[in-house]
This record gives structure tokens, sequence and C-alpha cells, in this order.
């Protein structure tokens, strides 16, 4: 077990009035030091036996440790107990079970003492805190080490995936000012569907026959929103209505589509080595889709230049491709994706980049976070080409529509 070293507890650790009794975590954490120290004491190898029979022996620890020591727990709190140093020997320590709960769709740690979580589009401050920022270090790189990624001083913030899908993003100091911060987009291992989105009222039922019909016609369609406005939600759902006949390719900065599809090629993104090399960027991803015969190609997000290549594929052939976009409307987000090719070497004059974004984009849907925590569409545009210098755009729905059709 010489990988599980105790936590140090340091003199940063969270306020006595956040979270579980101070009594508690108290002897959680000395109870977890002292159960490493008899695993380790009896040979214990994690490495070498299954995950199951090493909780068997963290529970027999753990059962040994409270007798030596005299520690008197109820019930309640022992089996918590054994939960908990389990969590934090096997897996993420106070994180699993927010990670298991079915309720929680983010999770965002501001320190070692404030965990949110999301629930229904609310946020709420839960009991759960970690020991302290070793604690909390040691988690993040528990979760970064295994998909080969590195945070430290030199490269303070990273992307990455845990082993379930959900997504992960960590910044830490000296960029966090008040220490690590961690953030977690859960996965959702059953897919939501067309009908889920109506019932929670993202879109109306009207809605969902028009953009069911758009990708089984194959129209290209944008996504467009702000962060956590539900637009890959959206293009999870919409995926669902291409043909399972299709050869399909998506690219991602971090896989989370759940395409149902057989013929299903998925492609991630690498960002680049700490000495800035080895980089695979969404355009290099693009350019050798292009010569893989997809049929649709599905782009998890259009941040950079790879907008060129998207917009290449959907006007030369490659027709019910879709992508997602940061805009704050259908007209901000065409023009989002003209500043996009502009500033990445797209050289041709204004009105040319617009014929050519014209050209390539059927559909805009435009999502939103409201204030009421939900996520919906607020605006479904068809863009009908030029007239005269600017875009020429029909709104088919509008948010009042979603207002005035809510399901009760």
């Amino acid at each position: 077990m010489k990988s599980m070293q105790p936590y140090t507890l340091g003199t940063d650790s969270p306020p006595s009035d956040i979270g579980i009794s101070d009594r508690y975590q108290e002897i959680k954490f000395r109870v977890f030091d002292l159960t490493l120290e008899y695993l380790d004491q009896q040979g214990v190898e994690g490495e070498a036996i299954s995950l199951t029979a090493l909780q068997d022996e963290i529970a027999r620890a753990i059962a040994v440790v409270l007798m030596s020591r005299g520690i008197a727990l109820n019930m309640r709190e022992r089996a918590q107990l054994i939960e908990d140093v389990q969590n934090e020997i096997v897996g993420f320590g106070p994180l699993e079970p927010l990670l298991r709960d079915p309720t929680i769709d983010d999770i965002i740690v501001n320190g070692p003492a404030r965990i949110y979580v999301e629930r229904h589009g609310e946020l709420e401050l839960v009991q759960t805190r970690f020991r302290d920022t070793t604690h909390l270090m040691n988690v993040i790189q528990r979760i970064v080490s295994p998909i080969g990624r590195r945070v430290d001083e030199g490269t303070p913030y990273v992307d990455g995936r845990l082993p379930d899908g959900s997504r992960v993003n960590v910044i830490i100091p000296p960029v966090a000012l008040d220490g690590p911060i961690l953030s977690v987009r859960k996965f959702k291992h059953i897919p939501l569907t067309g009908d889920d989105l109506v019932r929670s009222n993202m879109m109306t039922p009207e809605m969902l026959k028009f953009l069911s019909g758009a990708v089984r016609g194959k129209r290209n369609i944008l996504i467009c929103g702000g962060t956590g406005s539900g637009k890959t939600t959206l293009l999870n759902v919409l995926s669902s209505y291409i043909g399972i006949k299709e050869r399909l390719v998506t690219i991602e900065d971090a896989a989370e589509l759940q395409l149902q599809q057989s013929h299903v090629v998925r492609l991630e993104t690498r960002p680049s080595s700490p000495d800035g090399a080895n980089e695979v960027t969404a355009r290099d991803l693009l350019r050798n889709v292009l010569r893989m015969r997809p049929d649709r190609i599905i782009l998890g997000e259009v941040r950079s230049s790879e907008a060129i290549e998207m917009l290449q594929a959907m006007g030369t052939g490659h027709d019910g491709s879709m992508a997602t976009l940061h805009a704050n409307g259908p007209r901000d987000a065409l023009e989002r994706l003209e500043m996009l090719i502009g500033l990445h070497g797209f050289s041709a004059d204004l009105q040319a980049v617009r014929r050519f974004i014209a050209g390539a984009i059927h559909i805009v849907v435009q999502t939103a976070r409201q204030s009421d925590g939900k996520r919906r569409i607020v605006s479904i545009c068809e863009v009908t080409g030029m007239e005269g210098p600017t875009y020429s755009m029909r709104q088919i729905f509008s948010d009042e529509e979603v207002e005035t059709k809510r399901v009760v």
C-alpha cells in the first residue's frame, strides 16, 4: 500500500461552520490515517487484489482500528465511516457520493471548504468538504493522472474527464488565488430524449417536430448559447434522429456525446504537452475527417480556426452536420463565425465570407439558461441566404412560444 500515504492536516483546515460535524470529521481522518498504517503493516497491496477484495480489507482494518482505539460510533456513523474511508483510498474522496447522486448535474469545488452542487438548475452548498488543500490536491492529481495530464504551478489548469465520462476542469494556485478550483460536469449514463426535453420545458412539441425533421432532412444546424445553457444536451438529442446507416464522425475537446448509431467514429482533441508539443486541435482532426468519407460531422464546439473547415464541410456535401458555438443570439452566432474565420487566414472580403457562412448554415438554434436555472430553447431561425450586405433570417420559433406552450 505504498501509494496510500496519510494526508497531513495542514493549517488551512476548513472552518467548523461548514459541513458534517467536526467530531465526525476528526474521527474520519484519524481513522483514515490509522487504517493506512494498518494496511501497510499487514502487507495489503491494493494493486494486487480486486477492488471488492480491497474494500473488504479496508472495512476489516477500520474495525480493528476502532476497537483498538476505543472509538465508539453508532451504526449509522460506522457505516458512513467505512464508506468514506473506502472512498478516500480507492475513489475520489468526498466527491464520490456526489458523483453517484443522480440528481446532481454539476459539482463545483471552491477550495477545500466550499463544495457546491447543481440540482434542477439551482446551486446549493453541501455539507461535504475536504480536509485541507493537500487533501483536495491529492484528489485532483488522482483525477488527472490516469488521463495523462498534469497540473502544477507550471501548468496550473487542465481539462479532462473521469472514467465515467464526466467532464472536469481544474485551476490551481497561483492562478487560482483562493485555493484549487475543481468543476465537474457529470455524464448522464442514460441519454436524454426529445420527449425528455419537452417534459422539462426546454422545448415545445412543435419545436421537437421541426428540429427532428430538420435533422432527418439533412439541414446543417448550429446550436448557440451561453455556458451551461444546454447546447451539448440538445446536440446529443438531435443526433438521435440521424439515420442508423449513416457514417458519423464526432470531434470534441472532452467526449460527451452519446450517439446510439452503430457507425460512429469518435475523435477527441489533445492539448499540448508542457513543452508545447504534441497538440492535436479540432482543425487538425477536421482536415483528416474530410478524408474519412463521413456522411455527417458533429463538432462539439466551434472555438477557433476549425470554423473554416467545418463550414467548408457543411457547404461541400456533408449535409446534416451540426456544431455548437458560444453566442448570444442567432445573428450574433453568424457574426462570431465571421470573426473566427477572419482571424485565422480566410482570405476573402466580408461579403464573400457572409455568403460562405449563409450557404453553409441552414438552421440556428439559440439556447439559454433562464433566471430560474432552467435551460430552454429561446429561438430557432432559418438562414435563408443574403439580403443585400446582411444575412436573411426567418424566425421559426421564439421564446414566447416556449412560455405559452409549457408543459404543466
